[in-house]
């Protein structure tokens, strides 16, 4: 009996091997940039934060504080035209299930770029359904958090919040990203406890000028205002994906 074999991209044994691996990641690079084109998502409001804080714990404010932040977010964006700025999270609880969770309540849209983990990342229930990722690899979720952000917002957390958000603070340092992403470091005292950045400085791993690529806030109402200054929206924001591109070419992303 003659057997049909299947087409590479349908063989899950292929698709899974190890010289597969590059499919998978322009898969995990394709696939949101046709949902996001499909959905009119252009630019988003992201929310970094740990999964790990609880209501009953030390950092339980934190939530409610997100919860509202990411409301008023989106409450601001709906007087936008096109409502270009949707919250962004990881797509896990915590800090992250907050934001997605204040969007909602604004009865606004809301994108999760979730990543598959061991214990404590599962997609929580607030996020838009067809704004709902899940990503295998670290760097392409990274690159989608920076790929449509206009601001970013790092509230309390750990070894993950740390990743992400240095990833940005890097990129903005060096020059990579051609316009600017405001970064907000939500709750001075906890940042300025857990990172000395006057530290980098004095011992000139960093320069005073880089200090100034974030803010502190402390207050929902004061970030939103202050967002709504640092924030730019271009005439194109509305219609068109605001794609992060590298300085070195106006040509490649």
């Amino acid at each position: 009996m003659n057997h049909t074999p299947l087409l590479a991209y349908h063989d899950p044994k292929f698709i899974d091997s190890d010289e597969g691996r590059p499919v998978r990641i322009v898969s995990e690079y394709l696939a949101p940039l046709r949902a996001f084109g499909t959905c009119g998502v252009t630019a988003t409001v992201v929310f970094f934060g740990s999964a790990r804080i609880r209501a009953d714990g030390p950092l339980g404010r934190y939530l409610d504080e997100a919860v509202e932040l990411a409301r008023l977010v989106t409450e601001w964006n709906k007087t936008l035209p096109g409502e270009p700025l949707v919250v962004c999270s990881g797509g896990g609880p915590g800090i992250m299930e907050a934001a997605n969770k204040g969007a909602a309540l604004a009865g606004g849209r809301t994108v999760g770029l979730n990543i598959g983990l061991p214990h404590e990342q599962r997609p929580n229930p607030y996020i838009t359904p067809e704004l709902c990722f899940e990503f295998h690899y670290f760097f392409m979720r990274k690159l989608w958090f920076a790929h449509l952000a206009r601001a970013l917002i790092a509230f309390p957390g750990g070894f993950g919040t740390f990743d992400e958000l240095f990833e940005i603070l890097t990129l903005a340092q060096t020059r990579k990203i051609a316009r600017s992403i405001p970064v907000f470091l939500y709750g001075s005292a906890y940042w300025k406890e857990v990172v000395n950045f006057d530290a980098l400085v004095r011992h000139g791993t960093i320069s005073a000028e880089d200090l100034k690529l974030f803010e502190f806030v402390d207050e929902p109402r004061a970030a939103l205002e202050l967002l709504k200054r640092r924030v730019v929206l271009d005439s194109q924001a509305a219609s068109t994906p605001a794609f992060a591109k590298s300085r070195h070419s106006t040509d490649h992303g």
